[in-house]
């Protein structure tokens, strides 16, 4: 069963950036498209960005664009989410997502085509 896993989180002053890792030791990601989700507190989780298992097609959320990029390294097995000019509004408990029924070009922000999920990491914005 794949088991995504999230790491890369902590504390950041606005301005500052991240880069959160996705990866899975149990399974490869080569054949899943991999989606970011975040949810802050007191607010629905909410679709980032994607990016497809094949020719890293990539969609992002508006409010991330330009700041927000979404790479894949499959030989190190792992998906990151380079986060840039972070905002205080960029706070949250950060997942990954893993799924394949929509296809290998092609990635969504929807949640319901992700069957396997990570557990989360922390992202604090704030001086």
């Amino acid at each position: 069963q794949l088991q995504p896993v999230e790491s890369g989180g902590g504390l950041v002053q606005p301005g500052g950036s991240l880069r959160l890792s996705c990866a899975a030791s149990d399974a490869t990601l080569k054949d899943y498209y991999i989606g970011w989700f975040r949810q802050a507190p007191g607010k629905e989780r909410e679709g980032v960005g994607c990016i497809s298992s094949r020719e890293g097609n990539t969609n992002y959320k508006d409010s991330v664009k330009g700041r927000f990029t979404i790479s894949r390294d499959n030989a190190k097995n792992t998906i990151y989410l380079q986060m840039n000019s972070l905002k205080p509004e960029d706070t949250a408990d950060y997942y990954c997502a893993a799924g394949r029924r929509g296809g290998s070009t092609w990635c969504s922000v929807l949640e319901l085509w992700y069957d396997h999920w990570g557990q989360g990491t922390q992202v604090t914005v704030s001086s």
